[in-house]
């Protein structure tokens, strides 16, 4: 994990919700956010994750696209599971 930013370079890809997501929830709101909005990964990048793509191109775009894919999973899939806990 990265502990300045306190992000993991590669989002969770458990098919359960996981503590992390829960703590994630509204950094996946501002990648859907972004990505409707059609803002580049890169600046996308720097905003959110704190990480420099011109310093690490490959790094940044894994956290990017994998926090995304996650995010994506999330409200097809995650929901559920946090709708059934926040109940319990």
């Amino acid at each position: 994990m990265n502990k300045k930013s306190g992000f993991l370079d590669q989002a969770p890809s458990e098919t359960c919700l996981t503590d992390y997501d829960r703590a994630h929830l509204a950094t996946y709101l501002r990648l859907l956010d972004a990505e409707s909005e059609g803002a580049a990964w890169q600046e996308v990048t720097k905003l959110i994750f704190g990480l420099d793509p011109d310093n690490d191109a490959a790094r940044a775009e894994q956290t990017y696209r994998s926090h995304l894919a996650r995010a994506h999973w999330m409200t097809e899939n995650g929901f559920k599971d946090l709708i059934r806990t926040s109940y319990h």
